[in-house]
């Protein structure tokens, strides 16, 4: 199963989004990527209870690219 291309400079930019809203070194960093590609996704960070979804080959890129610039 082979996803859609993403996008690098948007990854960089959701990176450096999720920098800035939690600092160097999110405690949670699966959840806290979620956050921001939902926030790019639906226009808003989501709420407790805000399940849906977001682009998952977005998300595990990411997730890959925080989990290197630490």
């Amino acid at each position: 199963m082979e996803g859609n291309p993403v996008d690098s400079s948007l990854v960089t930019k959701l990176v450096a989004r999720l920098r800035e809203l939690y600092g160097a070194s999110p405690s949670d960093l699966e959840r806290m990527c979620w956050t921001v590609v939902h926030e790019h996704h639906h226009g808003a960070v989501p709420s407790e209870y805000d399940i849906r979804e977001v682009d998952e080959d977005l998300y595990l890129a990411v997730l890959t690219a925080a989990r290197q610039n630490k």
